[in-house]
Formats: structure tokens, C-alpha cells, sequence
């Protein structure tokens, strides 16, 4: 590790104007700043790849006129890496009520189908099904799934049996996916998206280590599944499902919505 990166990761773990929030994907330590004004990821040499790429990928989105976090800083060397970034000012979706993510319901379609409208060819970023499942395969063979991500009804279900039901699907879905591969932010539930508290519109998206050209239902099944958590009552979720699919201009497919909430869950290990 270069000297600076020494000191600058020793700054974090000691000094009180950064304080640790958990831990990112391939196991990064994650710093907010006392003032809530920037994040830093830190990761060892297994995870500075996918720590740059996560770099890249903000880059990216920025220079797409999509909000989300800004790159301050990147340091790596032999022993790892660490990316500061600014905060997204706002409350994430989740941390908002029913009533307060109904006002702001429109505004995240609208932006998810801007996300999606960005066009693919402008994307160096792939996320799509044939990545997916071989993610999902890696985490099944190394017994790495974590069942508590798992559909209440399959909790139980080995997860062989599981990764072998979405087999029998895969073809037609990445034909699918081939004819209506969009922009997608790969890990669109509620936390990360920001809000603008006295708008109630969408200021950023955050979490984008998964971004990349994918089916639309990798984003629509997700979010739409994790927003459930936050409406009243199934009457309530359906308007929503509703509300969105208006916005965003489909009619949803129940069965496409399925298979993606059934695949994501394999693919974190």
C-alpha cells in the first residue's frame, strides 16, 4: 500500500470525523464523514477491482446528466484501495412513510425510466442475464447463499433446486433481454434511492456497484417487491405497481417480475 493510502486509511480508522457504517459488497470497510458531507470505501487487494469499477460506474452515470454521488478522491497501491465520494444529500426512500413515498412515487418512476432511456450503446457496463446466472452458480456451488434473502416460500428449498427452476427459464428471458436491454442500477431497492425531503422527488441514486445494460426487470421487480414493505396494505401495493407501470408506460408481466426476484437472491454470496 503507497504511504498515503497507509496514512489516509489510518485517518479513517482513527479519527473521530469519520465514523464506520458497515461494510460494502466484496466485504469493503464503508466511512461516512462527520458532517454527512462524503463516504469512503475501503477494500482489500481481493476487492480493488470492483471497487474501481464501482469508481468507474459513478464516473459514468454522472456524465449522463443522471444524479447520484460524485468521485472526490481514489488511492490505491499494493494492499488495497479507497474511494471518497460525496453524499447524496436527502433521506433514502425507506427511511420515509407510506404517505411521504406515495408524494414521491412518480418522481422515482420518472427517473428510473430516464435511467433507462440512456442509450445502451453509451454503456461500457454489463450486468445482464448470462452474468447473472453464472453469478448465481458460483454462489450456489460454493453453498454461499444467504437464505435470508431468499422468498419466504423458498427458504426452505435447497438453493440447487432453485438455480435449476430459473434454468428452464433463461432462454426466453435473455431473448428477452437481448430485445429490451436497458440502463439498469442493478440493486434498485429503496435505500438506494435518495430523496429530496421538501420535494419529495428523487435526488440521486446511490450503491452503484451493480450498474450495467440488463433486462428492465432487474430494476422493476426489485423495487417494486421492496417498496411493498412500505405501503399500508396490499390494496395500497397494487395502486403503486399501478401507479408506476402508467409512468413508466408498460404493462407489467408478473411471471418476468417473478423470475428476477427469484434470480437476485442467488447472486449475492
Amino acid at each position: 500500500m503507497s504511504e498515503s493510502l497507509v496514512r489516509f486509511r489510518a485517518a479513517l480508522l482513527s479519527d473521530c470525523r469519520w465514523a464506520p457504517v458497515g461494510s460494502g459488497e466484496s466485504g469493503a470497510e464503508v466511512f461516512r464523514s462527520a458532517d454527512g458531507s462524503r463516504y469512503a470505501k475501503c477494500a482489500d487487494p481481493g476487492g480493488v477491482a470492483d471497487l474501481a469499477l464501482e469508481r468507474d460506474k459513478i464516473v459514468w452515470l454522472g456524465s449522463h446528466d443522471m444524479p447520484g454521488p460524485r468521485v472526490l478522491d481514489w488511492r490505491d497501491g499494493d494492499d488495497g484501495a479507497c474511494l471518497v465520494t460525496s453524499a447524496v444529500p436527502g433521506v433514502p426512500a425507506d427511511a420515509v412513510s407510506g404517505e411521504t413515498l406515495g408524494r414521491a412515487w412518480e418522481s422515482i418512476a420518472d427517473t428510473v425510466r430516464r435511467l433507462h432511456e440512456v442509450p445502451t450503446e453509451q454503456c461500457p457496463f454489463d450486468r445482464g442475464l448470462a452474468r447473472m446466472f453464472a453469478m448465481a452458480q458460483d454462489v450456489v456451488v460454493r453453498g454461499a447463499v444467504h437464505t435470508e434473502f431468499l422468498p419466504e416460500e423458498q427458504q426452505g428449498t435447497p438453493p440447487t433446486v432453485l438455480l435449476t427452476r430459473l434454468a428452464g427459464e433463461l432462454e426466453p428471458r435473455m431473448t428477452q433481454e437481448f430485445a429490451e436491454a436497458v440502463v439498469c442500477h442493478g440493486d434498485l431497492c429503496l435505500p438506494n434511492i435518495i430523496l429530496d425531503p421538501e420535494t419529495h422527488t428523487v435526488a440521486g441514486f446511490v450503491d452503484l456497484g451493480r450498474l450495467g445494460i440488463a433486462d428492465p426487470y432487474a430494476d422493476i421487480a426489485l423495487l417494486l417487491a421492496n417498496s411493498r414493505e412500505s405501503w399500508q396494505d396490499e390494496r395500497r401495493a397494487e395502486q403503486a405497481d399501478r401507479t408506476f407501470a402508467a409512468r413508466y408506460g408498460i404493462e407489467l408481466d408478473a411471471d418476468r417480475q417473478r423470475f428476477f426476484l427469484h434470480l437476485d437472491p442467488l447472486t449475492w454470496g
